[in-house]
C-alpha cells in the first residue's frame, strides 16, 4: 500500500512537472514538488532517487519539447543532464533525513535546491533557463520576492513548502509533532505574500508615461533561412548586389514604419534583435538615415541591427544602436551573452558592461535577449537606477510565451519599467512591478506594432543592493551542515568500530 502511495505521488508530481515546465501554473508547482519529496521519503532511498530520475526525466522531456533549438541525441542528453541536476537536491534531502528534525530538517531541500540552480546559472549555458521560480508568473504577491532576493527567493519558498508540508503530511498532521515548522514556514511564506501584494497595491501609477511602439520586421520579404544564411556571412559576391538590395528594402521598411509611429504619437521606437540587417561596409550610410529622422521626428530610436562583416572568422555583430532626439547616437552596444551554438560560433560578444545612459527623459538601460537571462549581469540596470530598461529579443515560436515571463523578473528585480520588442516572440512592455502593459504576438495575424504608454521612472528594490547573497547564503549553510554531519558521523562509526573489536574479542 505504502510503494503505491508513493508511486502515485511520484507519478501526479511528475505530471504537474511537466505542465509548470511549458505553462505557468502557479500553484501546481507547489503541489508538484511536495508530492514529488513525498515519494523519495516514503521509498528506500535507492529505488527512491532512482524512480524519481526516470520520472523527471520524461517529464523534463515532454515538457521542454521546443523549447531547445536542437533535437535527437543532443536533445536527449541534455535532458539527461538537467534531470540528474535536480535530482541532487531530493538525494541530499535523503542523506540528512535520520540526521535532523524540525525546522532543521525542513529547510535542507530548499537550501540545496536554491544552491543547484544558484550553480547551474552560473557554469552552464542555460543561465536561468528552468529555474522552478520562474513558474510563479502571473502571481504577482509572490513575483515580488524577486525584488528582494532575485528569483532565489522564490525557489526557496517553493521548496520550503514542499519539504515542511511532506513533513507534517509523514507524521499525520499531528499538531504537537508538527505545530513549530509548519507555523514557521506558513509565517514566513505568508508574511512575504501580503507584503508582496501591499508592494503591487501600492505601486504608483502617476509617473510620467512615454508612448512607445516596437516594429517587426515584414514576413514576406526574405525566404525561411535566408535572413539565417546572410547573418552567418554565406553570401557568394555574385549575390551581394542583390541581397544589398534587399536589405536597402528592409531598411526603408523600419524607417517608414518609424516615421509612421512618431507621427501617431510615440516617442521611442524599438526594433527586434538582429531585425535590421546591413553589411558593415554599408553600416555608416544606414545609421546617417537613422539619424536624420530622429533628428527631424524628435524621437528615440532603439535599434536592434545584425551587422554583418563578410568574409570575417566572426562575421557577426549583435548590436543595440540608441539615438536620441538630436540626431546623436547614445548607445551602441553589443550582446554580452551569445547563446551556446550558433550564435556563438558566429557572434563577436561585448564587453560585458550594460549602458545606463542619462537622457532627456530619464536614464535608460540596454540589453539583448539571452543577456536577460542573467540576473547578475542584469542587476547593472538597478545599480545604475535606471528609469527605463530596453531589452530586444529575437526568439522562435516555442518558447515566445516562457522567455517573455522570464524577462518580467528582471523588471521587479531592478524596480524598472522593461520594454522588449521581440522578433519571432511577444514584443512587451512591463511594469517595475511586472504587470504586463501591452504585448504583441509576432505569430498574430494583422499588425505586428505594439504601441503602450510606459511610465517611467526607479522604484526601490534590495536586489541590486545585495545581489545573490541570499543564494550564497543557502549554499554555505548546505555546505557547513554537509561537513558537521560528516563530522558527526565518524565519531559514531569509530565508537561502532569499537564496540564490534570488542565483542569479537571477549575470551569465551
Amino acid at each position: 500500500m505504502l510503494l503505491t502511495a508513493s508511486a502515485l505521488s511520484l507519478t501526479v508530481g511528475s505530471l504537474l512537472l511537466a505542465l509548470v515546465t511549458r505553462v505557468a501554473v502557479p500553484p501546481a508547482t507547489w503541489l508538484a514538488f511536495a508530492l514529488l519529496l513525498h515519494a523519495t521519503r516514503s521509498m528506500p532511498p535507492g529505488p527512491g532517487l532512482a524512480s524519481l530520475l526516470i520520472a523527471t526525466y520524461v517529464a523534463l522531456a515532454i515538457g521542454n519539447r521546443g523549447v531547445f533549438p536542437f533535437t535527437g541525441p543532443p536533445y536527449f542528453g541534455v535532458i539527461a543532464s538537467i534531470s540528474i541536476v535536480m535530482t541532487v537536491p531530493f538525494a541530499l534531502d535523503r542523506f540528512f533525513m535520520e540526521r535532523l528534525n524540525g525546522v532543521g530538517f525542513t529547510l535542507i531541500f530548499p537550501a540545496a535546491f536554491v544552491a543547484v540552480e544558484f550553480l547551474r546559472s552560473r557554469f552552464t549555458p542555460a543561465a536561468t533557463w528552468g529555474s522552478i521560480a520562474y513558474t510563479q508568473y502571473g502571481y504577482l504577491p509572490v513575483m515580488q520576492i524577486a525584488a528582494l532576493t532575485g528569483i532565489w527567493g522564490i525557489t526557496f519558498a517553493i521548496t520550503w513548502f514542499a519539504s515542511t508540508a511532506e513533513w507534517a503530511w509523514s507524521r499525520h498532521f499531528e499538531w504537537n509533532t508538527v505545530r513549530g515548522p509548519l507555523l514557521t514556514c506558513l509565517s514566513v511564506f505568508g508574511g512575504l505574500v501580503l507584503a508582496g501584494a501591499v508592494r503591487v497595491a501600492l505601486a504608483g501609477t502617476d509617473a510620467s508615461a512615454l508612448r512607445i511602439a516596437t516594429l517587426n520586421r515584414p514576413v514576406d520579404l526574405f525566404v525561411p533561412g535566408e535572413m539565417t544564411r546572410i547573418t552567418e556571412g554565406r553570401v557568394r559576391a555574385d549575390e551581394v548586389a542583390q541581397v544589398k538590395a534587399k536589405l536597402t528594402e528592409l531598411h526603408t521598411w523600419f524607417l517608414d514604419g518609424s516615421r509612421r509611429e512618431s507621427r501617431a504619437g510615440a516617442r521611442l521606437i524599438a526594433w527586434p534583435e538582429a531585425n535590421l540587417l546591413v553589411f558593415r561596409e554599408d553600416e555608416p550610410a544606414f545609421l546617417e538615415r537613422a539619424k536624420r529622422l530622429a533628428a527631424e521626428e524628435k524621437i528615440y530610436l532603439a535599434m536592434g541591427i545584425a551587422s554583418i562583416q563578410l568574409g570575417a572568422a566572426l562575421p557577426f555583430e549583435n548590436k543595440l544602436v540608441i539615438v536620441d532626439p538630436s540626431g546623436s547616437v547614445v548607445v551602441n552596444y553589443l550582446k554580452s551573452h551569445p547563446v551556446a551554438g550558433w550564435e556563438a560560433s558566429i557572434m563577436k560578444p561585448g564587453d560585458g558592461v550594460l549602458p545606463v545612459v542619462a537622457t532627456p527623459v530619464g536614464r535608460v538601460a540596454s540589453a539583448i535577449c539571452f543577456d536577460a537571462d542573467f540576473p547578475a549581469f542584469m542587476r547593472q540596470a538597478g545599480q545604475g537606477r535606471a528609469d527605463l530598461m530596453i531589452v530586444v529579443a529575437n526568439e522562435w515560436k516555442a518558447i515566445k510565451d516562457l522567455h517573455v515571463q522570464m524577462a518580467a523578473f528582471r523588471a521587479i528585480e531592478n524596480g524598472v519599467p522593461l520594454i522588449r520588442p521581440a522578433a519571432s516572440g511577444i514584443s512587451s512592455a512591463i511594469d517595475p512591478w511586472g504587470r504586463m502593459l501591452a504585448v504583441g504576438d509576432f505569430f498574430a495575424r494583422g499588425d505586428r506594432t505594439m504601441t503602450a504608454q510606459v511610465p517611467l521612472g526607479h522604484a526601490w528594490t534590495l536586489y541590486p543592493r545585495i545581489g545573490d547573497l541570499f543564494a550564497w547564503s543557502c549554499l554555505i549553510a548546505l555546505v557547513v551542515t554537509m561537513g558537521l554531519a560528516v563530522v558527526a558521523r565518524v565519531p559514531a562509526s569509530l565508537t561502532a568500530a569499537r564496540h564490534t573489536w570488542a565483542a569479537m574479542h571477549i575470551p569465551k
